[in-house]
């Protein structure tokens, strides 16, 4: 019944959220040709492509972070079951261009349907999957209850639940509670994210496995940034905005003129999370008298510039790579939710975020035990936090040694998660 109700109400919530949805279509980069897989439409070459994939496991990823996650598992899935289909999906373009360039063999790249029934059903009729993995946050109704109707295995890889979902989760508790009670296994990161999901599913089959986003692997050299074309080739200190948000940019660039005067040879590199924000941040950078360049416009500077705006997609190890230090967004200037550290950590950065992460506790935790990343109470510690990072090289590279350390003692989290797979597999 409960089912019946969101199906009707969906059209007009779908409706709301629809501007939305094709004003990032027209914006983001990625791979779009087959765009309409998310709304159950598949070409004949590919329905006869896809056949050929019936009885695989679907994992299904969100955008670029959980895909990553997503192809560790995958390989590590594909070792220790050699012969495996898999097909992974996921819900933006960016995350499906990433999955198309870096499956292993024996795999299929879909766009996930929208979770309207019959466009759930059309993808389930091509795949006829022998499981269903979902990672995160994931919990789409007709998704799970298709799955379910159809005696498929059901998990939930890399749960977490943060304290904003338990709140809303609490409202809704008796619809919530039997979606994920439908979940063979509920695989999560942290013995908290387990309480969180017993509250709210009492009946819920869970593991703790550990938070696979540890278990990341990055290149050794991940790619020449070309930081020179926009700079010039003479030394420099680079400051990395990363994945940053609203209001983020400006308390950065505010943050970054002053230290300039003290150090001449800073750069600032501004990666927004959304690339399609590149032309609000540009006129901010214009209003403020900057020297910038445009990265999606110009792919080298008439003249040295004092910052870049990396309003591209795909190049944030690159960046990460060129950085001194790290500034990770959407933790900052009213944010506090965050963003993944593992990467610049495993990089050997030094990182700064606000002190509250609401998406990653855990992460925080781990690195903040190890005296491995800097942390901001407020908006006004960022600056004195920088100054101090900059003023002192050795201090700098110690702080990214130890978040590299402290990340490499929590590794696993993947190994275990494909156990608890192949239990049910099998």
């Amino acid at each position: 019944m409960i089912r019946f109700f969101y199906n009707l109400l969906m059209p007009t919530v779908f409706l709301f959220f629809l501007p939305g949805l094709l004003i990032k279509y027209r914006n983001r980069g990625g791979w779009k040709s087959t765009y309409g897989e998310r709304f159950g439409r598949f070409s004949p070459p590919r329905r006869e492509e896809l056949e050929a994939f019936r009885g695989a496991v679907w994992v299904h990823a969100v955008s670029v972070g959980e895909t990553v996650v997503a192809l560790n598992l995958v390989r590590t899935l594909l070792k220790q079951r050699p012969g495996t289909k898999v097909v992974i999906s996921t819900t933006t373009t960016t995350g499906q261009e990433l999955a198309r360039r870096s499956c292993p063999e024996n795999t299929a790249v879909i766009f996930c349907p929208i979770d309207f029934w019959w466009m759930v059903k059309r993808t389930f009729n091509l795949i006829r999957p022998s499981m269903l993995v979902i990672f995160e946050t994931e919990i789409w109704p007709n998704l799970i209850c298709e799955a379910k109707r159809r005696n498929i295995p059901l998990v939930l890889a890399n749960g977490r639940m943060s304290d904003h979902s338990v709140k809303g989760y609490r409202k809704v508790k008796f619809f919530i509670g039997g979606l994920l009670a439908k979940f063979d296994r509920l695989l999560v990161q942290s013995d908290a994210d387990a309480k969180r999901y017993l509250e709210i599913s009492p009946q819920a089959k869970i593991a703790v496995c550990g938070n696979m986003k540890f278990d990341q692997e990055v290149p050794a050299d991940p790619g020449d940034a070309g930081l020179d074309a926009y700079f010039g080739a003479s030394p420099r200190t680079v400051l990395l905005g990363a994945s940053t948000h609203a209001g983020e940019e400006e308390l950065i660039v505010r943050c970054f003129t002053d230290l300039k005067a003290e150090f001449p040879e800073l750069k600032l590199v501004l990666v927004p999370r959304h690339a399609e924000r590149g032309a609000d941040i540009a006129a901010m950078l214009k209003e403020r008298n900057l020297d910038f360049a445009r990265r999606s416009q110009e792919k080298s500077a008439s003249s040295p510039v004092d910052v870049l705006l990396a309003d591209t997609t795909g190049e944030m190890l690159k960046f990460i790579k060129a950085a001194d230090v790290v500034v990770m967004g959407k933790s900052l200037a009213g944010h506090d939710e965050g963003h993944n550290l593992i990467e610049p950590a495993l990089l050997g950065k030094a990182i700064v975020t606000g002190a509250v992460l609401r998406n990653f506790r855990f992460l925080l935790r781990v690195l903040k035990e190890a005296d491995a990343v800097e942390t901001v109470e407020n908006d006004s510690a960022l600056e004195p936090a920088l100054r101090r990072l900059f003023a002192d090289p050795e201090a700098r590279a110690a702080l990214g040694a130890r978040a590299k350390a402290a990340i490499g003692r929590h590794r696993g989290a993947t190994g275990r998660t494909v156990a608890e797979i192949e239990k049910i597999l099998k």
